[in-house]
């Protein structure tokens, strides 16, 4: 079956980067589409017109003719997923202000702030309809090339993907996730000197972790919840499930969870990838 993947989001936010990486994965990358041409290329993929079945486009910020060119495009056949990338305002200026660029929706003796939030606010439509949004905000492009792997490497794979993502909340809580559990109601180990200099991948924080009273009976009701919510986003044809788990830094707790909701995931039949926002701070 042949396979679109649709890019488009906020200038700087990584679009380039991320339709870089899903060329090294094998995808045909086409940059900055005229959205014209986009329902003609969706006829010549799906009806077998070219040598590739797996084509990321490129959308182009302000093109008011996308959403209807994206629904001719899905209504073609195949199977078809947009990814939004998004970043904070601030950290779109700095990353301006580090190239020298010029904002593409820049006017005269405007800032660089506010042309963003104009295109931000022109882009609220499209963000709305995309399968999957991911914040750039704090991802170098080590961490964005492997969202990008987790989302689209194994996209030829049947059923729905899942992602377990543990952080902590003294670094911001994720925007680009379908559902959070809040791992703070459980003991700190990093108030345990033994403790504290290890993180939840290693066995002794593990094993204080989902040793505490509560840890159980938590993993028991998610794993309750998972059975419900697992196969009934897949009957609403979702592609993509996000799930994170927070605790204060995002080192001990929500490490150790993460990696346990994982492996009940696992036993509910899927093959969820895991990343560890902030173990490394």
């Amino acid at each position: 079956m042949a396979e679109f993947a649709v890019l488009c989001g906020l200038s700087g936010a990584g679009r380039s980067t991320a339709a870089a990486h899903l060329e090294d994965l094998g995808w045909f990358v086409i940059d900055n589409v005229p959205a014209a041409l986009i329902p003609k290329l969706g006829e010549l993929v799906f009806a077998g017109g070219t040598a590739f079945e797996r084509v990321a486009l490129v959308v182009r910020t302000g093109d008011d003719d996308v959403r209807p060119t994206l629904a001719a495009l899905g209504s073609a056949g195949g199977r078809v997923r947009m990814l939004f990338l998004d970043a904070a305002t601030d950290v779109l200026v700095r990353r301006y202000e580090d190239t020298r660029r010029r904002h593409p929706n820049a006017q005269a003796g405007g800032s660089v702030a506010d042309a963003i939030e104009r295109e931000r606010a022109g882009l609220q439509d499209l963000k709305e309809i995309a399968d999957v949004v991911v914040d750039t905000t704090m991802l170098n492009v080590h961490q964005l090339r492997a969202r990008i792997a987790d989302l689209f490497a194994g996209e030829g794979a049947a059923g729905m993907q899942v992602s377990v993502l543990s952080f902590g909340y003294k670094h911001g809580l994720p925007i680009d996730v379908d559902i959070v559990l809040d791992c703070r109601f459980l003991p700190n180990p990093h108030w345990v000197d033994e403790l504290r200099p290890f993180t939840g991948l290693d066995d002794s924080v593990r094993d204080h972790v989902l040793g505490q009273p509560d840890a159980a009976p938590f993993l028991e009701q998610v794993d309750g919840l998972l059975e419900l919510l697992l196969p009934a986003y897949a009957r609403e044809g979702r592609t993509y499930l996000s799930i994170a788990l927070g605790c204060t830094g995002g080192r001990h707790r929500s490490v150790a969870m993460a990696e346990a909701v994982a492996a009940l995931i696992q036993a509910h039949g899927y093959a969820p990838t895991v990343t560890h926002r902030d173990v490394g701070r």
